[in-house]
């Protein structure tokens, strides 16, 4: 017989109340519980692959960033010794006003436009620093989405940088695309991207590359710009130049910003992106700058007003120490001549390197016509046109 006792005992244990864990049911309730995993960059995820690898002789054809004859991160010269003076200058690290360094902004326009363009000299360019060229795009797709008074939407070429994309959907504007690239001659499709851009709505957004087309390294001859020009200004367009690799693509920077003064000598208003990444190499100091081109220094001063409302909520103001650099390099005469000789001497180095690749690829016996790699303008881009039976 069970004792009464442990009869009790287990009655009572049944009808007493249970603690149950909470634990999985917190876990369920989570916040966050239906974010969706997100695929990995399309470029910044190879790097990451990349540096993963363990292989000795890996190389990474993903982002274009420059490297020496081991693969390794270059620091310019001229970008060393303009650190240690602004180092050796003591400067204080108060925050810089909203549109940044002012040094920096007024030689980054002089770069762009030249110093003895109109523009600079009446006074009708606003610019504001930015955080590089990517910081600058998504500046002026928040301002064109807020103030262009024709259509929203943005004409970028196929393909085109990754991020463009992302960039201008960000800000509100609605992206569209134009003919660019001929798989067929690995060349320009120039009269795809004249119609295409003759086509679009009166009063669109152009995105143009000013030089070192990014990913194609294919870049229009000077008059084929004429042409461009001359289809955007029929359609009443607004350009929009993105110019990251100012001396990349010919060694020459005032080569480089021919397609930009073009605009300016042709009538047009424009808004430009610059970046000090590639140049420079300021990757990791995300240097850059915004500038659009007024009718008058009146109108300016109101653009000026517009950017500093847009900027202030998005990051407030932008870093010193790379646009301190920059202002150095660009201010100071012996520092800019040595960094135009390394430009160049980087440029060089590019088009040796492509010349011995299509070299390499004959002598192993490729029957291929592979004088694209030469003839596409001489930047670590390009379409290689390779694939089954290459």
């Amino acid at each position: 017989m069970i004792p009464c006792a442990r009869v009790a005992s287990r009655q009572a244990q049944r009808s007493a109340p249970r603690c149950v864990p909470l634990v999985s049911s917190s876990r369920a309730a989570s916040t966050w519980a239906n974010v969706p995993q997100g695929p990995p960059d399309a470029i910044l995820g190879i790097t990451e692959a990349f540096k993963a690898d363990s292989f000795p002789e890996k190389i990474n054809l993903g982002v274009g960033a420059y490297r020496d004859d081991k693969g390794k991160p270059y620091v310019l010269p001229s970008v060393r010794a303009a650190e240690k003076k602004v180092i050796e200058s003591n400067l204080d690290k108060e925050y810089a006003g909203i549109t940044g360094v002012p040094a920096f902004t007024k030689a980054a326009a002089q770069l762009a436009y030249g110093s003895d363009s109109p523009a600079i000299k009446e006074d009708r360019i606003s610019i504001t620093q930015s955080i590089s060229g990517t910081g600058a795009l998504r500046i002026g797709g928040a301002f064109l989405q807020k103030f262009y008074p024709s259509g929203k939407t943005i004409y970028i070429p196929t393909p085109s940088w990754a991020n463009h994309n992302a960039v201008f959907k960000d800000s509100g504007l609605e992206v569209q695309k134009y003919r660019y690239y001929n798989k067929d001659t690995i060349g320009l499709d120039f009269d795809g991207m004249v119609a295409d851009i003759t086509a679009a709505p009166e009063g669109s957004i152009i995105l143009l590359h000013a030089c070192a087309h990014n990913p194609t390294g294919i870049d229009p001859t000077e008059a084929q710009w004429k042409q461009i020009s001359d289809a955007v200004k029929a359609g009443k367009h607004y350009p929009f130049f993105d110019m990251a690799y100012q001396g990349f693509a010919s060694g020459d920077t005032n080569k480089d910003a021919i397609p930009v003064r073009m605009f300016i000598q042709e009538g047009h208003a424009l808004c430009l992106s610059q970046s000090f990444a590639k140049n420079m190499g300021l990757y990791g100091e995300r240097a850059g700058a915004f500038s659009i081109v007024c009718d008058s220094a009146e109108e300016r001063k109101r653009v000026d007003s517009q950017i500093k409302i847009l900027v202030r909520p998005l990051y407030s103001n932008p870093p010193v120490h790379g646009a301190r650099i920059a202002a150095e390099i660009l201010n100071n005469p012996t520092l800019k001549e040595q960094w135009l000789g390394e430009v160049k001497g980087m440029a060089d180095r590019i088009i040796s390197m492509r010349a011995l690749l299509k070299k390499n690829l004959e002598e192993l016996g490729s029957k291929r016509d592979w004088s694209h790699i030469t003839s596409q303008v001489r930047t670590q881009y390009g379409c290689h046109g390779s694939g089954p039976g290459y």
